[in-house]
């Protein structure tokens, strides 16, 4: 897949087929309409285009916008690539561009840069400034400017009833089973390996802090999750605490997974771990022993779950 971070720097000899939309989380949703796009390529006359949006537009337009996305922007193009998308475009959505008027859009990126053969779309996608251009519009647009438009029907999209509002609901409630299920995959943490505190060293349960620089990602419920890795091309399982580690008086949000039957150094190295189920809430303990105990029975609850997965 070729990743452009800029309409202008998109080049291509061959018409394209494209969408367009946020496309956070690129759940089962998504993945409807882009499937549809690698399917009407006609085997290598059209190229397929995403085009999406960074910073979200809802951070840009809403002041008080606290947005948290499902994907960071390397997340999201990974996810992309592995559905067949041979371009994908990432603008920098700011005031200006969002003052295009829908024929601006259409004529001046659509046409002249994206040479467009087909737009397939949702059913209620709006587009344009204050987004008052509808499928109706795009339609006669198309019609103007000879592309063709296909709309993907309200039966279509209802018919999987996701939206990443759902799946975030449902992360925040640590409802992983609901999440996962929405998004067609398992939902992931991808950060770098720091130091932290090495308490968990000191009680037999080493674990590995993981760092995200991204604060627009969703960090789900906090509390105790089994959790999966690839760790040299091999599955490892383990538990992860998201949480202020209350027992010994933390005073900031941390993320850190115990991984079973694993020992290699990975400090400093960038890992993602998918979140397969929430064990329980975060507690403070009376004592570090106490804690301890509770951790073998995590461990214990945790390997019963990995031996059903």
């Amino acid at each position: 897949m070729k990743l452009f971070h800029s309409i202008n720097d998109f080049q291509s000899d061959k018409k394209t087929i494209l969408t367009l939309g946020t496309f956070d989380g690129v759940h089962i949703g998504h993945k409807k309409i882009l499937e549809r796009i690698t399917q009407n390529t006609e085997n290598g006359k059209y190229e397929s285009l995403v085009l999406t949006f960074f910073p979200h537009p809802r951070m840009v337009l809403q002041e008080k916008s606290e947005i948290k996305l499902l994907n960071t922007i390397p997340e999201k193009s990974k996810l992309l690539e592995a559905t067949g998308i041979e371009n994908l475009v990432i603008h920098p959505f700011n005031e200006s561009f969002s003052r295009l008027t829908a024929e601006e859009f259409v004529h001046s990126i659509l046409v002249d840069q994206f040479h467009i053969h087909k737009i397939i779309i949702g059913h209620d996608h709006r587009f344009g400034r204050n987004r008052t251009a509808n499928i109706d519009n795009l339609i006669a647009f198309g019609a103007e400017y000879g592309f063709e438009v296909e709309q993907i029907s309200a039966q279509e999209i209802q018919d999987v009833s996701v939206s990443s509002t759902k799946i975030r609901k449902a992360l925040q409630d640590g409802n992983m089973a609901l999440a996962n299920e929405y998004l067609g995959y398992d939902y992931f943490l991808t950060g770098e390996v720091v130091k932290g505190k090495q308490l968990g060293r000191t009680i037999g349960f080493p674990t590995a802090n993981i760092q995200i620089d991204e604060n627009y990602k969703l960090i789900p419920k906090n509390g105790v999750y089994v959790v999966k890795s690839i760790m040299n091309q091999k599955e490892v399982f383990g538990m992860m605490n998201i949480g202020f580690n209350p027992t010994v008086n933390g005073q900031k949000q941390t993320i850190e997974v115990h991984f079973f039957e694993f020992d290699a150094d990975i400090y400093r190295q960038n890992i993602a771990v998918s979140l397969l189920h929430y064990l329980r809430e975060e507690q403070k303990f009376d004592s570090v022993d106490l804690l301890k105990a509770q951790l073998n029975q995590d461990k214990k609850d945790a390997l019963a779950f990995v031996a059903e997965f």
